[in-house]
């Protein structure tokens, strides 16, 4: 029975690969975890907001006997942001599903759910990447960069959130397909590229996931230094070519070392909207049958679409540091 929602398949198994897709998504969803995660209600709005109320000014007045103080009223600072739309979908051909020995059409949905979560993750990185609060390995602009993370410039970030009042994280997005968050041990967060995997690992007070102890780990976590956890994706992608004299920093073409950002989150540093629950993604599944673009009903079609944003919510709980990785 053909639907408009999910193509030639039934609301069953249209359920049915969306989990299927958000499957094969969920390794990928790393930055995910660790924003204001909200979910897009459907027929709605291409707009959602997030809120965040204001803390109060400190009562330093000692009250007078007898006498009620004036009292105060809330204040919320909201910050909107406009959702887009993303998608993209692969041909199989009936000659491909009738002699093939691999299951074609399954690997197409796993194909397609890495590539969802992929492309969602690097928009929401693009946006993480652009704030405005950073600082450098060295020197004072990123043309200057070729030292490796130190514990030095980490204490500073990390100071720099405190002084902000940037509380830790004490919840994250769940690492599975259905919409939630869970409890976690307070800290803050560094998200990383896999290259500077080594220099973490080198800092002084490195802690490996194994010896947690009764914290879980989450996925592609690397370990633990003082107040910070890291995590690592290949969306965190350097800046080629862009820093001072190489030395023994990897780059590109031999010649400047490539910057690497590592972005500090404190907590609600910024929203989203998640690739998580009901109306998250809609895949669509399309089986060949002959009509005026397609006669002889040779292709098939396997696609999916979701509606995605990310935004900033306070500059001043998350610091992008800037570094060279070790070769």
């Amino acid at each position: 029975m053909a639907t408009t929602e999910y193509g030639d398949i039934s609301p069953r198994t249209g359920v049915y690969a969306e989990r299927e897709l958000l499957k094969r998504a969920i390794p990928f969803l790393v930055i995910e975890k660790f924003g204001q995660a909200k979910t897009l209600p459907a027929k709605k709005s291409d707009t959602i907001k997030f809120r965040r109320y204001n803390a109060l000014s400190l009562a330093t007045t000692p009250m007078t006997e007898g006498v009620t103080p004036t009292a105060k009223q809330l204040s919320a600072t909201d910050v909107t942001a406009q959702v887009s739309q993303y998608g993209d979908l692969v041909t199989i051909t009936d000659k491909v599903m009738d002699t093939h020995e691999d299951p074609v059409l399954q690997e197409a949905v796993d194909v397609l759910g890495e590539q969802a979560a992929q492309t969602i993750e690097t928009i929401r990185f693009n946006v993480l990447k652009a704030g405005s609060n950073v600082r450098y390995a060295n020197g004072a602009a990123r043309n200057a960069v070729n030292t490796a993370l130190s514990l030095s410039l980490q204490r500073q970030c990390v100071r720099d959130l405190k002084r902000q009042n940037a509380r830790p994280l004490t919840k994250v997005v769940r690492s599975t397909a259905a919409y939630g968050t869970e409890n976690v041990a307070p800290s803050y967060v560094g998200i990383v590229h896999p290259d500077l995997e080594g220099d973490i690992r080198g800092l002084s007070g490195f802690v490996p996931p194994e010896k947690y102890g009764s914290m879980s780990p989450w996925e592609s976590e690397i370990g633990k230094v003082e107040d910070v956890r890291y995590v690592s994706s290949t969306v965190i992608a350097p800046w080629a070519d862009a820093g001072g004299a190489a030395g023994s920093m990897i780059t590109t073409t031999g010649t400047s070392a490539d910057v690497y950002p590592i972005i500090f989150l404190g907590r609600d540093a910024f929203g989203l909207v998640a690739l998580k629950g009901r109306n998250s993604i809609t895949p669509t599944i399309v089986n060949a049958k002959p009509s005026d673009s397609d006669p002889l009903g040779q292709r098939n079609h396997a696609g999916w679409k979701a509606y995605s944003t990310a935004v900033i919510l306070n500059d001043a709980w998350m610091v992008r540091a800037e570094v060279a990785a070790t070769n």
